[in-house]
Order: C-alpha cells, then sequence, then structure tokens
C-alpha cells in the first residue's frame, strides 16, 4: 500500500518523521512511501503550494500522510499562493469532505487540560466537520462600495445534498459510538443554517435509534468547556468545526495531542495532526509528535483495513504518556520530539 507523506512547513517534517517510524515498527513492507512537497516547500520547489506532481501522487495513493503546512515568509503572496491553499487544494481535488476529530483526554494529561480535571475526564467525543464547502469555498473577494469604501466578502453557502451526506457520516459515526448526535448550526441567524439543521432532521428518519439534538454554535463554545462529557458526536460545518475542533484540542490537554482523519465517500483519507506549523520551534526537538502518530494510527483504521495495528499504536500512546513522557507543550522540560517517538516505539 503507498502512502502519499507530505511533510510540509515548519515541524510538519519532524513529527511526520516519528509517524513513519512507528508506521514502520507495526506494519513493516506492508507500507511503501513517496514523499513530495506541499506548501511552503511546494511554493518555493515548483511555484505553488500544490505542485501538480504532489497532488498526482495524492491521487495515486491509498492514503495521505501530511505534517502542516504555514510560513510568516509567505505572508506577502497572494491567497492563491498561500501555504494553506494546499490543504483546501487536497480537500476539493480529492473530493474529502468528512473531516473526523476525535477528542479524548488521556488520564495522564488531566493537570494539562484548562479545565478542572473532573470536567476534563468526562471528554470523550467526535467532531464530524464539513469540509468541501462553507465560507471556505464560497465566493470571496474584494470590492469597492458606493461610498468609496473597501469591502471584503466571503459567502457561506450549502446546498441539500452536500448537508445530507455529512450528515449521514455523523449518524453512522453516532451509531458506532453511544449513539448521540448534536448539530451544530445558527439557525437563529443564518439562512445556510436553518437549511442545515431542515436536511439533518430529514436525514435523523432513517436513524431512529441515534439521539439527535441541536445546538446554536456559540452555546455550544460555551459548553464545550462548561459540561463536554454531554457530547459523543458533534457535526457540523466547515467554518464552525474548525473553531469547535481547536477549541476541544485544549480542553483535552493540547492542540498536539489531537489527530484528524479527513475522507472521501470511499473512505480513502489525509491524514493530519490538527495543529499548524509552529515555525518559532521548527527544528529545536521541541514538537510534540503524538498527534501525527495517533493520525497515523486513524489512517491504519479507517483507509488501509488495519484496525488491530491502530489499537497497537494507540496503547503505545497512552503507555508512554504513563511512563511520563512529555513534551514541552505538555509541561515536560527535557523530551524531545525524537525522544518521545523512542518513548511510543518501546511501548509497541
Amino acid at each position: 500500500m503507498l502512502i502519499a507523506l507530505l511533510p510540509g512547513d515548519g515541524i510538519g517534517p519532524e513529527v511526520t518523521a516519528e509517524a513513519r517510524r512507528v508506521l514502520d515498527a507495526v506494519c513493516g513492507s506492508a507500507l511503501s512511501y513517496e514523499e513530495a512537497p506541499v506548501g511552503a516547500a511546494g511554493y518555493r520547489a515548483e511555484g505553488h503550494p500544490l505542485p501538480p506532481a504532489t497532488l498526482d501522487l495524492a491521487k495515486r495513493a491509498d492514503a495521505v500522510l501530511f505534517g502542516a503546512v504555514g510560513d510568516p515568509s509567505c505572508d506577502h503572496l497572494e491567497r492563491a499562493l498561500r501555504p494553506e491553499q494546499a490543504i483546501l487544494g487536497l480537500r476539493k481535488e480529492l473530493v474529502l469532505f468528512a473531516n473526523l476529530r476525535p477528542a479524548k483526554l488521556f488520564p495522564e494529561l488531566a493537570d494539562a487540560s484548562a479545565l478542572r480535571p473532573e470536567v476534563a475526564r468526562a471528554i470523550d467525543l467526535v467532531i464530524v466537520r464539513e469540509t468541501n464547502g462553507d465560507v471556505y469555498f464560497g465566493e470571496k473577494g474584494m470590492r469597492t462600495t458606493p461610498a468609496g469604501r473597501r469591502q471584503g466578502y466571503d459567502i457561506m453557502s450549502y446546498d441539500e445534498d452536500e448537508v445530507a451526506r455529512i450528515a449521514r457520516v455523523g449518524f453512522e459515526t453516532a451509531k458506532a459510538r453511544r449513539g448521540k448526535l448534536c448539530s451544530v448550526d445558527k439557525a437563529n441567524v443564518l439562512e445556510t443554517s436553518q437549511l442545515w439543521r431542515d436536511v439533518v432532521i430529514e436525514v435523523a428518519r432513517d436513524y431512529p435509534e441515534i439521539d439527535l439534538s441541536h445546538m446554536y454554535v456559540d452555546n455550544a463554545a460555551m459548553q464545550l468547556v462548561r459540561n463536554p462529557g454531554q457530547f459523543d458526536v458533534i457535526v457540523t460545518g466547515n467554518l464552525f468545526g474548525d473553531i469547535l475542533s481547536d477549541q476541544a484540542s485544549m480542553c483535552a490537554g493540547s492542540i498536539g495531542m489531537l489527530p484528524s482523519a479527513t475522507l472521501d465517500v470511499n473512505k480513502k483519507g489525509l491524514y493530519e495532526p490538527i495543529h499548524g506549523s509552529a515555525p518559532d520551534i521548527a527544528g529545536q526537538g521541541k514538537a510534540n509528535p503524538l498527534a501525527t502518530i495517533l493520525s497515523a494510527a486513524m489512517m491504519l483504521r479507517y483507509s488501509l483495513g488495519k484496525p488491530e495495528e491502530a489499537d497497537r499504536i494507540e496503547a503505545a500512546v497512552a503507555a508512554a504518556l504513563s511512563a511520563g513522557h512529555r513534551t514541552a507543550d505538555l509541561g515536560g522540560t527535557t523530551t524531545t520530539t525524537s525522544e518521545m517517538g523512542d518513548a511510543v516505539l518501546a511501548a509497541l
């Protein structure tokens, strides 16, 4: 099975290197890799954040393991050439519409959460985020008003098929867990959200066994810090999901701990940590590779049909934390990126 390895920028190469070491340990020669530049690395190499050869590799591969993109030196570029466009381009070209972001607190990290330990310990949820629509892909631009003032605009839109498609992923995810689905929108203000809510209710008729609830996004943000244990699966749009999943990461201890999978209809996917490229610590051995290692476990489970190997990796991460290994984001002072990788390998 071929893995497209796209390390990207900043700490991306460091964390993907550790994930590959772990994959080699559990899968050996069953996996092969091809590496390609993406993000600022792609722009410097080929003049575009998603070079044609990189996109071709992603299409040919059985799965994509992605590091991170982002580089302040590219901030002056037009938007279409900025590093972040690479991930949006991959989602669009590969039709990766369903982003799964699990957030579960490892007991050893209760003190690292921004919440009180007794609240944080209850976190065990999955955010199902739509990633092919919303303001990220809608019409956007700059224009001048009749009064001669500059005005920026971004159009939020979903059609009913897009909503139904991601809603079914949410319901199926809830069916495989505790049977509770919370649909998050802003239907009291946005027409897009009213359609969202209407279609989710329609799809719910096919899932009578699922306990469906609805919540406005501002209340959902509050409830994530007030009582996160009430959530099992959250399904929401692109913009709201982006924000809520980052919030959930800090409730679970660190953004360096949360993996993600973005899947097409056949469960081919792109797997990445939800953190950014962190250029301020790149090359210093301070980055936490666990989110990328856990993303590799998700890749084995969802795209490559290797659930037992995925279980082994997740258990090894828990064992490494139980043994006291901590990178700087988790309050450690001496454990480096590669040493955390060593700890996971030792636990395996």
